[in-house]
């Protein structure tokens, strides 16, 4: 996969990158990564890529001519089509099934905006989807950016050690909560592992995680749990749980 950005500050797309399972995926060959400055297009003594918005107001606006051409060499880098987006706070939110959907894709062009954002008219011509990683604002779109960069990466075939610890998050499958894990040693001040998990009885251990999932879901993200379709046995490890806790309801 080909991901290409175009941003003011293409070096620190690149140090993001380098490090973790997004820099063993560059190392593997399975990531390309390229920056693209907007600022290298701009005419002029002082390379402006901004300016004031019409209409009045703070801030300064990206300019439509460096940032097109930032995105047309982009393109022409590479053979093959390939997606615009844009990172913005007013775009589709980012989801466990979105990022499996982007990381399929050939080549992503992701387009950060800074100050009080872009001329519309560009994003109008040339940017196919916003994507927005939470309803907040930051400086820029990097952190966004390195946010896709790195969910992507980590889903190439080959970027992790173990493919079924990407199987096993959370959002993924049924769209429930991970369980919670535990490593050495046993016995620790802060606890003891639970007995089911030292058992070596690979049914209970399954079934215990599932219920851990099930009830953590209820407690922390209910919205989840009443999305995902549960079948009978689901909910009878769930109706178990809140029998333990003897109040009916995890919550």
């Amino acid at each position: 996969m080909r991901i290409d950005v175009v941003t003011l500050f293409p070096e620190f797309m690149d140090q993001a990158a380098t490090v973790g399972v997004v820099g063993r995926a560059r190392e593997r060959g399975l990531l390309a990564l390229q920056g693209w400055n907007p600022r290298d297009y701009a005419e002029g003594n002082y390379r402006r890529v901004d300016d004031r918005p019409f209409g009045g107001g703070p801030g300064m606006v990206m300019l439509i001519d460096p940032l097109r051409a930032a995105i047309t060499a982009a393109r022409a880098a590479a053979p093959g089509p390939a997606r615009v987006f844009y990172m913005s706070p007013q775009g589709r939110p980012l989801t466990q099934a979105r990022v499996r959907e982007l990381a399929a894709l050939p080549r992503l062009i992701l387009l950060c905006g800074r100050y009080e954002g872009v001329d519309e008219r560009l994003l109008q011509a040339e940017v196919d989807e916003e994507l927005s990683i939470g309803d907040y604002v930051l400086s820029g779109g990097e952190l966004a950016a390195a946010v896709v960069v790195d969910a992507v990466a980590r889903l190439q075939n080959g970027a992790l050690n173990d493919a079924l610890s990407a199987e096993q998050d959370s959002f993924e499958g049924d769209g429930l909560l991970d369980c919670p894990h535990y490593t050495r040693p046993v016995e620790h001040a802060l606890g003891r592992v639970p007995d089911v998990l030292l058992s070596g009885n690979h049914a209970d251990i399954a079934r215990w995680r599932r219920q851990q999932s099930l009830v953590r879901t209820a407690v922390r993200r209910p919205e989840l749990l009443d999305e995902a379709a549960l079948g009978q046995a689901d909910r009878r490890l769930l109706d178990a749980a809140r029998a333990a806790e003897g109040t009916g309801d995890p919550a």
